[in-house]
């Protein structure tokens, strides 16, 4: 490894060791309910299933838009196994079904289990759908989305899923606790150890050689099977990881929000997660990260006084009324697709190099400036 790489991986890892100190510093020192952790945890989970997107848009050139539904997949599958046996049996939850499954695991397998039941989902449905391309693709996936979440909604698969009740009574993030002890687990830091460590073995995956024919698929489907990969089999490959952390995420998104309904996984959480994919940059993992946290911060946290009357120290409740933060969001992500065609990242990654590059660039904007006005 030469010097330049070197310095850049201790760059990297520095970056990272600061990251989750942060998380760690504030949830030590800030209160339990402060929207920071809305925004740090549920950003933290859209930036993976935003990510696991990009592995299928923006690195293999598959358009598929079943995310949603291979979300609802892993949501149910980790609610269903992580809920105490006696909570299914008292009724407190399964109140108009018995519940057919009679024991309980521990999170970590929950979330294993809930990345494997979507894959398997996605095995599946990918040897049909996987053969269309392009709109039909999308199209597909997107129909697998809503019949998958009208099936778990109905009455026969009440003794598994409930029906269209809700689940909860499950290890949320509350819940969670330190490895073999009762100390509880910092909330925020557990979300963002399992969304790292999914985000890194997706970056490994990439950098791999399957990385590398996913992106020969992408650019050019002809020559890429002319140079003896096959791609039908990647494809398949490409599509059954994307799911398996989609699954993952929407295990973690079930623990954010304490209960699980097939409801919440309509279509509009996949094109949420689409324009965060373009937001950021189709074939950048950072910048799909970056997108993440500045949707949830916008539409969570940043925008949210405009639906009540109150904004940036303003009272005018007949200006700010009740869905005028929906109507500014739509005006700053048309602006920012209109200045960031390509997305914020386009098709890079961030790195030190790069932001050094942006602060010169713009001290020496601010000088031609400078000099013009003088």
């Amino acid at each position: 490894m030469d010097k330049e790489k070197r310095n850049h991986l201790i760059r990297l890892f520095v970056a990272i060791a600061l990251v989750y100190g942060m998380v760690a510093v504030l949830e030590a020192t800030l209160r339990p309910t402060s929207i920071v952790f809305t925004v740090l945890r549920k950003g933290a989970i859209y930036s993976l299933v935003a990510v696991s997107m990009n592995l299928l848009n923006g690195f293999t050139g598959l358009f598929s838009l079943g995310q949603a539904g291979f979300m609802l997949l892993g949501a149910y599958t980790y609610a269903i196994l992580t809920m105490p046996t006696a909570v299914k049996e008292s009724e407190r939850v399964y109140r108009y079904y018995d519940c057919i499954v009679h024991f309980d695991t521990g999170v970590v397998v929950g979330l294993i289990a809930a990345g494997l039941v979507a894959a398997l989902f996605a095995f599946l449905i990918g040897l049909p759908v996987l053969r269309l391309k392009s709109d039909y693709l999308a199209i597909a996936t997107l129909g697998f989305a809503e019949i998958i979440r009208a099936i778990f909604q109905w009455d026969v698969l009440g003794p598994l899923t409930n029906g269209a009740n809700l689940l909860r009574e499950f290890k949320d993030l509350s819940r969670i606790t330190l490895p073999f002890s009762d100390i509880p687990f910092p909330p925020t830091l557990f979300v963002f150890i399992v969304v790292g460590i999914c985000i890194l073995l997706i970056v490994l995956l990439i950098n791999s050689t399957y990385g590398r024919a996913f992106k020969a698929i992408r650019d050019d489907e002809i020559a890429a099977e002319a140079m003896g990969i096959s791609l039908f089999r990647h494809k398949e490959l490409s599509f059954v990881i994307s799911s398996f952390f989609a699954g993952v995420s929407g295990a973690l998104l079930a623990m954010f929000q304490y209960t699980v309904q097939a409801q919440q996984f309509r279509t509009v959480l996949t094109y949420e997660l689409l324009l965060i994919v373009v937001i950021g940059g189709i074939g950048s993992i950072s910048g799909s990260c970056i997108a993440s946290f500045l949707y949830i911060a916008l539409s969570e946290w940043w925008l949210r006084g405009l639906d009540m009357g109150r904004f940036l120290g303003i009272d005018a409740p007949d200006l700010f009324r009740s869905g005028f933060r929906r109507l500014v969001f739509s005006v700053i992500i048309m602006v920012i697709v209109l200045f960031f065609s390509r997305g914020i990242m386009g098709d890079k990654e961030l790195s030190y190099q790069r932001l050094k590059d942006g602060v010169k660039g713009l001290r020496s904007r601010f000088a031609r400036t400078k000099e013009v006005r003088g």
